[in-house]
């Protein structure tokens, strides 16, 4: 009996062989339509006693052809995704919905991107209602920002609008999460960092209406908000002539309440308003020097000088640059010691 079994052992390997040797000489012959790539994937096959006729065909790729080969060494029902419509990403994706028994039906379609695909399986597998996110129009991140809401109970029909980019939807779903009136920035004209800035206003019971406006950009908003916050007006700054370090400026002399009148004026950069805030912080005659024709740095020089009790009227003039400027107040910061 023995001896039997080795016998039929051995013809079983001998047919076993014939069998690939007619193969790889039909393949051979067909040779001139695979690149190396897909003829390695081919051979791969062969030597795992796959069922290659399922991806030898060149219109597959050598990606494609992976993927197909792995999903027949697991034993899946590869037809399911054996279509050269998918490129090798989707085809992994759906390779490895079959590997866990989840429904691919709900995303075996070329119109998902490989993101949104892995988007719907993963929900699938945590056994998510898919039903409001399976939808090709939202790509994955979107359909992220849906599905959290979904899974917290929220009226998502509020955001589920492709118009919002996933960042925007993200700041309308927080609003709602906090039973905000979203209504009040919940248009995809405003950014998702605008959105921010009137959602946090909102947290706070601000008026945001001082700000919740497209002419102002999120950093102006933030400025208006911080003074909202300190209880300032408001109106002396919140207009978008200014830009928000300009807003900034006027904020701080507004909360040390200083005279802002004296730059509170678009036609004083940000640096220049800080020289003249810093001026009249220390009480000095800062009409020396607010004046644009001096840049910043001019009236940084100045307003030195004057901190020191100097004669700055020997300097103060825009024709002398700042380095000038400083050279003379140290030789006169010398003279008086």
């Amino acid at each position: 009996m023995k001896i039997l079994r080795e016998k039929n052992e051995e013809q079983r390997l001998l047919e076993e062989r014939e069998r690939l040797i007619k193969q790889i000489a039909e393949m051979s012959k067909e040779s001139s339509k695979f690149n190396k790539s897909q003829m390695s994937q081919i051979q791969y096959g062969l030597s795992e006693e796959l069922d290659i006729s399922k991806y030898a065909d060149p219109k597959f790729n050598s990606m494609q052809m992976s993927q197909i080969r792995l999903g027949l060494k697991k034993g899946l029902d590869v037809s399911r995704y054996a279509d050269p419509k998918f490129d090798w990403s989707q085809m992994e994706q759906i390779r490895y919905g079959l590997e866990d028994g989840l429904d691919i039906s709900k995303y075996t379609d070329s119109k998902f991107d490989e993101a949104q695909m892995a988007e719907i399986r993963y929900r699938l597998k945590g056994n998510s209602d898919i039903s409001r996110t399976t939808d090709s129009k939202f790509d994955n991140l979107q359909m992220a920002q849906i599905q959290i809401g979904l899974s917290h109970n929220l009226d998502v029909s509020k955001y589920a609008d492709p118009n919002f980019d996933h960042n925007q939807m993200y700041e309308i779903r927080l609003g709602l999460e906090n039973g905000l009136d979203i209504s009040k920035y919940a248009d995809p004209k405003f950014s998702p960092m605008q959105m921010e800035q009137i959602r946090y206003g909102l947290r706070k019971e601000l008026d945001v209406s001082k700000y919740a406006d497209l002419k102002f950009n999120y950093k102006q908003m933030r400025s208006i908000l911080t003074g909202l916050e300190d209880g300032l007006d408001i109106s002396k700054y919140a207009d978008p002539k200014f830009s928000s370090h300009q807003m900034d400026e006027i904020q701080y002399g507004l909360s040390e309440e200083l005279d802002i009148s004296k730059y509170a004026d678009p036609k004083f950069n940000s640096m220049q308003m800080m020289q003249i805030r810093l001026g009249l912080e220390d009480g000095l005659d800062i009409s020396k020097y607010a004046d644009p024709k001096f840049n910043s740095m001019q009236m940084m020089q100045i307003r030195l000088g004057l901190k020191k009790g100097l004669d700055v009227s020997k300097y103060a003039d825009p024709k002398f640059n700042d380095l000038y400027m400083k050279k003379m107040r140290l030789e006169l910061r010398l003279q008086q010691l």
